[in-house]
């Protein structure tokens, strides 16, 4: 293909897992303790779309890959400084809270919004990634609605490989149960990939590839507009971190079947 694709990646940050994350009830609504102050990570899943996107760009002459964000701008100018080394990609920048507690019908409506006003996109070569779950909201729809809104009606979920063939087709792994892969072929774009781990690992840091993303990042960063979330769509009844649960019984010489047993009614109690 000698006319490439117009990438466009969904994703943004998300706490970082390894913080001890604690829900309080704000005037807006549930929130996490200090969320402000928490570090943050692009999100796992879209990471890999990332990756994948510029690889395939790279891999096609005639490419571009966007990366589209949704949060709190300071917190993105943060998160970039990291990501712009890691590959090549224009970044557009929706300002807005990147709590789990955002409703994904708002979150898809405001990202697709934003699509449809990147200039010089060509719908007919699109190509739209993201994750197929979000670390901070797992609802596993956002990517799906997006695609509905764009008129994009060839969506792949869980994908782990996508393959450009010679005559413009694309060949795509998704996951299904029994740690198989259900194998499609795509005529072309436009289509939604939203991917799960992929192949390829987290690419080196390279200074020279983000001086030149710099050179995009803040223009976009500081002229970001508000998602304008609907805070209403939405209610929580309440929000608490799980329980945790131990019963202990030490005991001997019984037969493995017996535990069996006593696990199996300790569920069912």
């Amino acid at each position: 293909m000698t006319t490439g694709y117009h990438i466009v990646v969904c994703g943004t940050l998300v706490p970082d897992p390894l913080q001890t994350l604690e829900p309080v009830q704000s005037p807006a609504g549930p929130a996490l303790k200090n969320e402000a102050m928490l570090p943050s990570v692009l999100d796992p899943w879209a990471g890999h779309a990332l990756y994948e996107a510029a690889h395939l760009a790279k891999s096609n002459q005639g490419s571009k890959v966007w990366l589209v964000s949704l949060g709190p701008k300071a917190k993105l100018q943060q998160l970039m400084m990291t990501i712009a080394q890691k590959a090549p990609f224009e970044l557009v920048v929706v300002d807005g809270s990147a709590s789990g507690f955002t409703d994904s019908y708002e979150i898809a409506k405001a990202l697709a919004g934003a699509i449809e006003k990147i200039q010089g996109l060509d719908r007919s070569r699109l190509l739209l990634f993201g994750g197929c779950a979000s670390a901070s909201r797992d609802a596993s729809v956002i990517m799906q609605m997006i695609g509905e809104r764009l008129g994009i009606h060839d969506q792949f979920l869980g994908v782990d490989e996508l393959k450009a063939e010679t005559d413009g087709s694309l060949k795509i792994a998704e996951r299904v149960e029994g740690g198989k892969y259900q194998m499609s072929v795509c005529a072309g774009p436009p289509a939604v990939l939203a991917w799960a781990t992929g192949n390829l690992p987290e690419p080196p840091n390279n200074p020279q590839i983000g001086m030149a993303n710099m050179r995009n990042m803040m223009p976009a960063i500081q002229k970001a507009q508000p998602a304008g979330l609907a805070a209403s769509t939405i209610q929580y009844a309440g929000v608490e971190v799980p329980k945790q649960q131990r019963q202990t019984r030490i005991v001997k010489d019984i037969p493995a079947e017996e535990i069996a047993k006593d696990i199996l009614n300790w569920l069912k109690g």
